[in-house]
């Protein structure tokens, strides 16, 4: 008689497991060799891929593009530093708390379909922000607000159809090439917008250009994009792994040291990120206005003309250049210093990442020292502080994707996205720019700079304690990479079997005597 396993041998065999490209082996001539576990082609996984890092990139050049413009926004509303500061974290507030929602979808339904209503919605708000009026400022907290709806539903997805496609050293590789999205994406925003800002010489505009490209992404999705069969790449088909209630994939996640950990260092980068996201470019003009290299910004009005006007947008077209340039090197360096490292131990993912936050910490205290003696100085260790920072941007992604089974990971990177935002990005803006106009003696050029000057230097020391964070993770990496590559249902776990003609899902529980 004939095995009745047989059908499923192919998934769970040792080669299949071992090809990066979850097709079977060379050797096979099962059916399997043509439609690969994931249901998807390679040449259709692949697109896939780049459709997803084209609205990464979009999400992050929509995000950044209002710190690229952020003095002339002070300046038309008449705001302070921790009223600009409410900009970035009313939109990450919003993000954070429906992360959760979008994460507890995307295990259960269609993802393509949540991704494709996120953005849209994303697109026509973005687009509706652009509108607001002088004297209403809190319609344009309202809109940035709602523009957290449209990423929480694509970031909490996104990861886990690239997780469903590709698996091993293929998947890391993937995963860099979405990753790089993330500080190239924020560089554009702020070359975009300044440069917008500048050609159109309003503000308003430099917001109007990541929604028309949002609508043609999503245009994308729906003809490009397939939905990946979940885990069955892994050799984890998905009728072997059943869905377990939200609270107890809460209670696994809160019990699984290496996400957490890793959680807890990344929370440490959103809020170093955050904080120069926003406040950089406006500290490099007020470094420059206090060295006396640029007029203070005057009148009611930026003009906004690069022949030395005091309201030019330089700084962030340079600062923008810049976060490009460090997100590439600083990524594709972490996964290739990480991948030769791992010859050596299989901790060498967060000993890279902790490596990249211990060094980027004193650089990036010396850029902030040093900007009130040298322009150029302050550039150089801007830069190298970055590069270091952005090491571990496709790590982390990578280490929560194989320390948790598939059928939680969309409510993992929800997690991860509300804690590390929680205690990160979302209150470091804010909290910067309240520390900086509370140290304010007097209302000065000199001032408005040391004060932020001062702030800023908090970010030095959040970045060793994620450092610290990613070193713990180390002890515990190994042992929950193989708890997730080896799980099995619990005892208990559904069953099916016969009930009055048609078949049921029971506890073993139930039927065992």
């Amino acid at each position: 008689m004939a095995d009745p396993s047989a059908d499923s041998t192919p998934f769970f065999s040792d080669d299949v497991e071992g090809d990066e490209s979850g097709e079977a082996g060379p050797e096979s001539e099962s059916p399997q060799e043509e439609e690969p576990a994931s249901g998807v082609s390679n040449c259709r996984a692949k697109l896939t891929v780049g459709v997803l890092c084209l609205i990464n990139l979009l999400n992050y050049m929509d995000r950044f593009t209002v710190a690229g413009v952020l003095p002339d926004i002070e300046k038309y509303f008449s705001i302070n530093d921790g009223t600009s500061g409410l900009l970035q974290t009313v939109f990450i507030c919003s993000y954070m708390f429906l992360a959760p929602l979008f994460g507890y979808l995307g295990d259960r339904y269609n993802r393509k379909i949540i991704m494709c209503v996120g953005i849209s919605f994303w697109s026509v708000v973005t687009f509706a922000s652009s509108y607001t009026p002088k004297d209403h400022f809190w319609a344009l907290l309202v809109t940035r607000g709602l523009v957290g709806v449209g990423e929480a539903s694509y970031s909490t997805i996104a990861p886990t159809i690239i997780a469903d496609l590709f698996v091993k050293e293929k998947r890391t590789s993937m995963l860099t090439v979405f990753c790089l999205a993330i500080p190239v994406g924020g560089g554009l925003g702020y070359i975009v917008g300044s440069k917008v800002d500048d050609l159109a010489g309003d503000w308003h505009w430099a917001l109007r250009v990541t929604p028309v490209l949002g609508l043609v992404a999503v245009f994308l999705l729906v003809f490009v994009v397939q939905e990946p069969n979940r885990g069955a790449i892994e050799a984890h088909p998905e009728h072997t792994l059943h869905r377990t209630s939200w609270l107890a994939d809460m209670q696994a996640l809160c019990k699984n040291p290496s996400f957490m950990l890793s959680t807890c260092g990344f929370t440490a980068v959103a809020f170093v990120t955050g904080s120069l996201a926003l406040w950089a470019p406006a500290f490099l003009f007020r470094a420059a206005v206090f060295n006396g290299e640029r007029e203070p910004c005057s009148g009611d009005s930026c003009s906004n003309t690069d022949s030395g006007d005091s309201c030019s947008n330089t700084d962030s077209l340079y600062f923008g250049i810049i976060t490009c340039v460090t997100g590439i090197l600083g990524v594709a360096s972490g996964v290739e210093v990480s991948r030769r490292l791992k010859r050596w131990t299989p901790r060498a993912d967060p000993l890279v990442c902790a490596f990249g936050l211990l060094m980027a910490a004193p650089f990036l205290y010396l850029s902030i020292v040093f900007a009130q003696a040298s322009t150029v100085a302050t550039y150089v260790f801007i830069f190298l502080g970055e590069t270091f920072l952005s090491m571990n941007w496709a790590i982390v992604a990578d280490i929560l994707l194989y320390v948790v089974v598939p059928t939680r990971r969309s409510t993992a990177e929800a997690f991860q996205i509300v804690l590390s935002h929680l205690l990160g990005d979302a209150g470091s803006p804010y909290l910067i720019g309240v520390v900086s106009d509370s140290l304010k003696r007097e209302e000065s050029y000199m001032w408005a700079f040391r004060s932020l000057q001062l702030s800023l230097l908090i970010c030095s020391f959040i970045a060793v304690g994620g450092g610290a964070f990613f070193l713990a993770t180390a002890v515990f990496i190994e042992k929950d990479r193989l708890l997730a590559e080896n799980y099995t249902p619990s005892d208990d776990a559904p069953i099916v079997v016969p009930k009055r003609g048609r078949s049921t899902k029971v506890p073993v529980s139930s039927v065992l005597i």
